[in-house]
């Protein structure tokens, strides 16, 4: 009993344990085993307890692992394969029951109805939409049908009356010198569809051996054929030293666009730029006067807002007073930019002779099995000769830049006719239409009047331009016309 009566204490309680009651306690986890035999056996009954318990744990988990509770969730509608109709249909008959306690609350309602109004008024302004845009398409359909210009059948070649489209140019281009135009306003102008097959028709397809994206193979001819359209706008006059121009004439003129060339290949300008600085400075001589003191800072001016429009790192203002020997400040020069841009309207984009000579060249270059850099070099040389000439600025810069690829065929070749029928067609000039223009490039390329501006001839001599202006054709070029 003293026994017991200490190893009550340990637990707390001061009443006397009977063995019964001990054991009790014991299974109960209320109490240790009153004597255990060893280290080892109380060890081996409280791992058994243990794992008792946890196994205890794991009913709840293990049972639910057998037997998942649904999670109620709507059902679709229309199922194929329902596997028991029966279980299915308490399913849905549970969603709608559980739907009809939601519509009961006045948020839900509200919001169906709104959502249902919604609805509504879309489909009633998609339809409306809808109607609006069939009927303007059955009108574009019934004018196209009385004013249509292309037939049916597109593998035939079309003629186009654009009588009323260029009725706004015509003022401006009246020029003789203007051969598309007068085919325009005659009505001869041919065009062709795209889906016609092009090698049928006795011409080649230029763009469509081009992989290179930078190409623009799928957008070349829609571009040309804008830049044609455009190339009547934005024209400077061609008698703007008679009319208004009378302390400066076409010498100083020529004398400033040679130096001009020179500052383009000391800052190694691409030539783009100087063909724009050309365009700006002709545009803006159109339209207001300017003293001879001033020509040169114009002349500078013009080649700065071309840089920056054309080049990607552009000379910058000092640079341009340090060519002219500090003669204009920077002060000037930004004044002048100034006043250049408010008169052209910031108006940069034009189609010079450079852009459509790059098409030219390349349709010409297809007659050829391998492509001739002499061609591209000596055709770039007669269209230079062209930008000091104020007498050539009557011709549009297409016809310049097509007469430019005709001599320069005809110059490396006289076996055959420089003309073809992909030329014509890519260019839009006939051979007997570029006559004029043809004998003009031809007696700038022998200097028959004795030209004293060197830069250009100077800067074709060059081994890197294969020495093209030291070139000329032996057989006369009229008998080509």
């Amino acid at each position: 009993m003293n026994k017991e009566n200490r190893s009550s204490e340990g637990v707390g309680p001061t009443v006397r344990i009977t063995r019964a009651r001990a054991k009790a306690l014991s299974s109960s986890e209320g109490l240790p085993p009153l004597y255990p035999s060893t280290k080892q056996d109380g060890k081996r009954v409280l791992q058994t307890n243990s794992k008792r318990a946890a196994s205890d744990e794991n009913k709840p988990a293990a049972s639910s692992s057998k037997f998942p509770q649904h999670k109620k969730r709507a059902v679709l509608k229309e199922v194929t394969n329902m596997l028991c109709e029966n279980s299915y249909r308490n399913c849905i008959n549970a969603t709608k029951v559980q739907l009809s306690k939601l519509d009961r609350t006045g948020t839900t309602r509200k919001n169906a109805r709104v959502a249902h109004d919604i609805c509504v008024k879309e489909s009633q302004v998609t339809e409306d939409r809808r109607e609006n845009i069939t009927e303007e398409i059955n009108a574009t359909k019934m004018e196209k049908s009385q004013d249509i210009c292309f037939p049916v059948n597109v593998k035939e070649l079309v003629t186009v009356q654009p009588s009323e489209c260029v009725s706004s140019m015509e003022k401006q281009n009246s020029s003789k010198h203007n051969p598309w135009w007068s085919r325009m306003k005659r009505g001869e102008t041919t065009f062709w569809t795209e889906q016609e097959n092009l090698d049928n028709v006795g011409f080649t397809d230029i763009d469509s051996k081009h992989k290179d994206p930078l190409m623009c193979s799928m957008y070349a001819p829609d571009i040309y054929r804008n830049l044609h359209a455009t190339e009547f706008d934005r024209r400077p006059s061609c008698n703007y030293m008679e009319k208004l121009q009378r302390d400066i004439n076409p010498g100083m003129r020529g004398i400033l666009i040679d130096w001009l060339v020179e500052v383009s290949e000391e800052y190694r300008l691409v030539p783009d730029t100087l063909y724009l600085t050309v365009n700006l400075l002709d545009r803006f001589l159109s339209e207001n006067y300017i003293e001879k003191q001033k020509l040169q800072l114009l002349g500078v001016t013009c080649m700065l807002i071309a840089s920056k429009y054309e080049e990607i790192c552009a000379p910058r203002v000092e640079e341009f007073c340090f060519i002219t020997d500090n003669t204009y400040t920077k002060e000037e020069v930004v004044k002048m930019e100034s006043r250049v841009l408010n008169l052209l309207g910031f108006q940069l984009s034009v189609p010079t002779t450079k852009k459509f000579l790059r098409r030219f060249i390349q349709a010409a270059q297809v007659s050829y099995e391998v492509p001739s850099v002499e061609l591209e070099f000596l055709a770039n040389y007669l269209a230079e000769l062209t930008l000091t000439e104020y007498s050539l600025l009557e011709f549009l810069p297409s016809l310049v830049a097509a007469s430019a690829v005709f001599l320069a065929r005809w110059t490396l070749d006289q076996t055959d006719h420089p003309w073809n029928s992909t030329l014509e067609h890519y260019t839009n000039y006939k051979a007997s239409e570029m006559k004029t223009t043809v004998l003009a490039l031809h007696d700038l390329q022998l200097n028959t009047h004795g030209c004293k501006l060197p830069a250009i001839r100077e800067k074709y001599k060059q081994s890197k331009f294969k020495c093209v202006s030291t070139l000329s054709s032996p057989k006369p070029i009229q008998s080509l016309f």
